[in-house]
């Protein structure tokens, strides 16, 4: 860094300077300005919410079949320290214990559920 830089973090509060936020706040849009936004027309209104029926369809991902559910647990220092030793996957080995022993106790496993595949991954040590 040069000497005559500032030595102000480059997205510090300091580095903006001030800010008249009343003078923002008190301002009322004049009619003027709304010809800079461009207007909302009915058919994007139309494609604002996708509805099948009167069903309205969700964006993004679908839901995965069996899909895992977060939770919270609490796990004691040295149980937590054992599964993350292991590196990445450490929550996905946790998980297969609690598979193997709910299918031990004669839990029941359907088909396509979590606990009933494999390709996990294997705890590896130094």
């Amino acid at each position: 860094m040069s000497a005559d830089r500032s030595v102000t973090p480059r997205f510090s509060a300091d580095g903006i300077g001030e800010t008249d936020l009343a003078r923002v706040d008190a301002h009322t849009v004049q009619p003027e300005e709304y010809d800079e936004l461009p207007g909302l027309t009915d058919a994007m209104m139309a494609r604002a919410d996708h509805y099948v029926g009167d069903r309205l369809v969700r964006r993004g991902r679908p839901p995965k079949a069996g899909a895992k559910v977060a939770v919270s647990i609490r796990l004691s220092p040295a149980a937590l320290a054992y599964f993350r030793s292991g590196g990445p996957g450490w929550q996905t080995r946790i998980d297969d214990i609690l598979c193997k022993v709910a299918e031990a106790e004669g839990a029941p496993v359907r088909d396509g559920d979590h606990c009933a595949g494999g390709g996990r991954v294997p705890m590896s040590h130094k």
